[in-house]
C-alpha cells in the first residue's frame, strides 16, 4: 500500500468516508470536491437511517454519476479509542472489493490527530496476503498495489504526513514476521532463516548479523539446540542480530524461540492441525521483524536480539525422554518430554545473550505452551518477568499499540518444581498438569545470568495464542500475526 497525506479536495477512485454515529449530513468542510450527487445520496441514506456507522460497519455507493464510495462507521465519538480506529481502517481493507478498483481517496473530519494515525496504521496492517505460492492467471491483478490518498483538515496534515511515514515503517517489519511465520517449513528452515538473516544484514550498513552453525554450537556446548535439533537432517543455528553496534554501553537484547516445524520429536503430537507447527519459530519471526522495523525507522540506538532455530523431527538421531544434557550454561536438564523443546533453545539463546551481549534487559518471545491459550485465549500474550518495572513498562507499551500482554505469576512453588530432578539441576517439566506456562517461565527464568550477584532485567513473552490463530484479531486475515513487533519498537524507541 502507498499512502499519502495531503489537504487539497481531489478525490481520486472510490471515496472512503469514516462517519460518526448519529451523522446525519456530510460534515461541512469535507464535501469540497464531492460530486453533488453523491453528496446527495449520501446523505439521503444517513438521514433514512439506512447506515447507522455503528463500528466497524460499512456500505458500499455505487451506480451514480457521482462516483463510488465507501462508508465506514466510527461508532460513538466518546467510545473510540486508539485500537477501535485501527479496526475500523483495517475494516476499510478487509471490505474492498474489485468494485473499488485500487485507488482510494479518504477524507477525515473532525477526527483528533491520534485517531486519524491510528486508522490509517490499521488500513496499513490489513493490508497483507501471503499468496507466493498460488499460481495467478493473466488478469489476475492482485498484485496491483493499492494506492491511498488521504486528506484532512490543513492543520492536521504535518502531524498524519508523521505518523503515517513511521507506520509505514514499522508495518515492514510487521508484514516480515508474517512472512516468515506463513512460510511453509520445507522452504524456511533453520539455516535459510540464518540465510536471509545474513542478507538483511548485507543490506544496511548499521545491521552486523551472525550465525553460530551447529558444529559451532556442538563444540561451544549449547546442549539444548543441539539436543532439540540433532534429529533432523536440518540442522539447528542461532542467529545474532546487531544494529547500531558501534554505540557504547548494554542495549535491549530481545531473544525468539524458532523452531521451523515442530513434531513433538519423540513424544510426538497428534496429527490433527499439525500443519500449525510451522508456526512455531514465531518468536523469532517476530524478532527478526523488530530489527526490519528499527531499521526502517531510522532507529539510531544499539539493539542486539538472538533467534535459537531448530527443527525438532523424532528420528533415530533424536533426543529421547529420559536424556540428560548439558546446557551452554553448564546447567543440566533431564528431558521428560521432548515436546516442551522450545524452552531448551531458549536456556541457550537466554545464556548467550546474557554472558555475550551486554544486555540492558532481556525480553524473550516463544510460542512456548499450549497452558498459556488455555488461560488467556488467543486474545493476550502472557508475560512474566523477575522486574516490576520492566513487566510494567512492556504491558503498558502493549496496551499502547492494542496489543495485550497479560502478566503472570512467577512463584517460587513453580521454580521448586522444574528444580525437582533426582538426577539433573532442573526437569523440562513441571511436576504435574497444572499451571504449565508458568513452570515452563519459571525454567527459563533459571538461564538468565547475574551480573554483580544480581539477575539481569528479564521478560517472557508466551505468545501462542496470539502468533496465530487469533480470530479477533482485525488487523489480520489469517495465519501469522507478527505479534508484538509494534509494542516492541514502541517499548524500544518510545515512538
Amino acid at each position: 500500500m502507498k499512502v499519502s497525506v495531503e489537504a487539497n479536495e481531489n478525490i481520486l477512485g472510490t471515496l472512503v468516508l469514516p462517519l460518526w454515529e448519529g451523522s446525519e449530513a456530510v460534515a461541512e468542510g469535507s464535501e469540497g470536491g464531492m460530486h453533488r450527487e453523491l453528496k446527495h445520496q449520501i446523505e439521503n441514506i444517513l438521514q433514512a437511517g439506512d447506515f447507522k456507522a455503528k463500528v466497524g460497519t460499512t456500505m458500499t455507493l455505487a451506480g451514480t454519476e457521482g462516483g463510488k464510495a465507501l462508508l465506514i462507521g466510527l461508532g460513538k465519538v466518546e467510545d473510540a479509542d486508539s485500537q477501535s480506529m485501527r479496526e475500523c481502517g483495517a475494516k476499510v481493507v478487509s471490505a474492498r472489493g474489485k468494485i473499488h478498483g485500487h485507488n482510494l481517496s479518504v477524507r477525515f473530519h473532525d477526527i483528533d490527530d491520534a485517531h486519524m494515525a491510528a486508522f490509517v496504521e490499521g488500513m496499513l496492517l490489513r493490508d497483507y496476503a501471503y499468496d507466493q505460492y498460488k499460481s495467478k492467471d493473466d488478469e489476475d491483478d492482485s498484485d496491483k498495489v493499492l494506492e491511498v490518498r488521504v486528506t484532512c483538515e490543513e492543520k492536521g496534515v504535518e502531524a498524519l504526513r508523521n505518523a503515517t511515514t513511521l507506520s509505514q515503517a514499522i508495518t515492514t517489519g510487521v508484514h516480515l514476521a508474517r512472512d516468515l511465520g506463513n512460510a511453509p517449513p520445507n522452504d524456511l528452515y533453520p539455516m535459510e532463516f540464518a540465510r536471509q538473516a545474513m542478507e538483511f544484514g548485507e543490506d544496511h550498513s548499521n545491521v552486523y548479523v551472525k550465525v553460530i552453525n551447529y558444529d559451532e554450537a556442538r563444540t561451544l556446548g549449547m546442549g539444548g539446540l543441539v539436543g532439540v535439533g540433532m534429529g533432523s537432517y536440518r540442522k539447528p543455528c542461532m542467529v545474532i542480530f546487531e544494529i547500531n553496534g558501534d554505540k557504547q554501553g548494554p542495549a535491549p537484547c530481545i531473544v525468539g524461540k524458532g523452531i521451523t516445524f515442530d513434531t513433538g520429536g519423540i513424544s510426538i503430537k497428534p496429527s490433527p492441525s499439525m500443519d500449525e507447527m510451522k508456526y512455531d519459530m514465531h518468536g523469532s519471526a517476530t524478532t527478526f521483524g523488530l530489527m526490519q522495523a528499527l531499521v526502517a525507522s531510522g532507529h539510531k540506538e544499539k539493539v542486539v536480539a538472538v533467534t535459537c532455530m531448530a527443527e525438532n523431527m523424532p528420528s533415530s538421531n533424536a533426543q529421547r525422554p529420559g536424556d540428560v544434557i548439558k546446557t551452554y550454561s553448564g546447567k543440566t536438564v533431564e528431558v521428560l518430554n521432548t515436546d516442551a523443546e522450545g524452552r531448551l533453545v531458549l536456556a541457550d539463546g537466554l545464556w548467550y545473550a546474557g554472558t555475550h551481549l551486554n544486555p540492558s534487559y532481556i525480553i524473550d518471545l516463544a510460542t512456548l505452551t499450549g497452558a498459556v491459550v488455555v488461560a488467556l485465549g488467543h486474545e493476550a500474550t502472557g508475560l512474566w518477568s523477575n522486574d516490576d518495572e520492566l513487566l510494567e513498562n512492556i504491558k503498558a507499551a502493549g496496551e499502547y499499540c492494542g496489543e495485550i500482554a497479560w502478566p503472570m505469576p512467577l512463584f517460587k512453588a513453580f521454580e521448586k518444581e522444574v528444580k525437582d530432578s533426582k538426577i539433573a539441576d532442573v526437569r523440562n517439566l513441571g511436576a504435574g498438569r497444572w499451571g504449565g506456562s508458568n513452570t515452563a517461565a519459571a525454567f527459563l527464568k533459571q538461564f538468565v545470568p547475574e551480573v554483580d550477584g544480581q539477575q539481569i532485567p528479564w521478560a517472557h513473552m508466551d505468545i501462542a495464542g496470539t502468533a496465530w490463530g487469533a480470530k479477533t484479531n482485525k488487523l489480520v486475515k489469517t495465519g501469522a500475526t507478527g505479534i508484538h513487533v509494534r509494542t516492541l519498537h514502541h517499548l524500544i524507541t518510545g515512538l
